[in-house]
């Protein structure tokens, strides 16, 4: 099976703050990217991190396992996690898993600027 194509960019707004984008296919093989994309966030210094899902394409059990890991290295910094531009499909995918109730999800960036760290 080839290896899931994905890009994973960060972008600092500020001190405190970063976006990660993502666009393409989430699984378990993209992890190196989306830990790569963490630390070039500020890593353990940020305090938001906010996940930019508007370029999502797929995202598989693995990919959710994946955002698990991210959620868990995320708390031990106590860092806040939130995400926007999920498609309706992934958002009650979320609230499935129950990953709503731990990544404050908005519709679009500035309402995730906004109120962000809002579980």
């Amino acid at each position: 099976m080839a290896d899931a194509i994905v890009t994973m960019e960060a972008r600092r707004l500020d001190e405190r703050t970063s976006v990660v984008d993502i666009s393409g296919e989430v699984t378990s093989s993209c992890e190196p990217a989306l830990m790569a994309a963490y630390e070039a966030a500020g890593g353990p210094r940020a305090q938001r991190l906010i996940l930019n899902f508007s370029g999502l394409e797929y995202m598989n059990s693995g990919g959710i396992g994946m955002l698990v890991t991210l959620l868990v290295r995320a708390k031990r910094q106590h860092q806040q996690l939130a995400a926007y531009g999920l498609s309706q499909h992934y958002r009650q995918i979320f609230e499935l898993t129950r990953l709503d109730e731990v990544i404050a999800i908005f519709d679009d960036e500035p309402a995730a600027l906004a109120g962000a760290g809002r579980p």
